[in-house]
């Protein structure tokens, strides 16, 4: 079992696969993280643009990856910010959808420390080469999404939701 989390502003006992925003990294679905402070950080910014008196939660689940993996759920797993990565995310930024190849997809998160250049990459200001370069050096959080909901009801499984208070909020 692998313990992942999930950043948002409520707790989320029953996740769905397609409930978020359409365009983002890996497409529709639910994102997870087996990082625990970058939920965290996500949280606090997701209840922020909630409102005022929002307050963050981080959600915790048990994933069983390894009956997954048996019973022949699709995975695609980036290893490193590569040009595949790079052009899977702008793909998917542009309304891809990849569920019908991809059960879960998992790598790195196209977040403050390389948004700027998958940007650049999308809009042509800079080539496929540049953005490998300056993604080189980048370091590499985590993020899985799940993209279909079959995978949530039988391989992830709800622990708890945990309030972040202010002072946890600002760690």
């Amino acid at each position: 079992m692998k313990t992942l989390y999930h950043g948002s502003y409520m707790e989320v006992s029953q996740p769905l696969a397609k409930a978020g925003r359409k365009n983002l990294d890996f497409g529709p679905g639910f994102y997870l993280t087996n990082i625990k402070e970058q939920a965290e950080k996500w949280a606090a910014v997701v209840a922020s643009r909630k409102g005022r008196n929002v307050k963050p939660v981080v959600n915790t689940y048990h994933f069983d990856e390894e009956n997954a993996k048996k019973d022949g759920v699709r995975f695609k797993i980036f290893a490193s910010y590569d040009m595949e990565w790079l052009d899977y995310v702008v793909s998917c930024r542009k309304g891809k959808d990849f569920s019908k190849n991809f059960d879960a997809v998992e790598g790195g998160v196209a977040n403050d420390n390389v948004i700027d250049t998958v940007e650049d990459y999308e809009k042509g200001i800079i080539t496929a080469e540049q953005a490998l370069g300056q993604l080189r050096y980048k370091k590499v959080n985590h993020q899985l999404c799940i993209l279909n909901q079959f995978v949530i009801e039988k391989y992830l499984q709800y622990v708890e939701s945990h309030i972040l208070e202010k002072e946890e909020e600002e760690a």
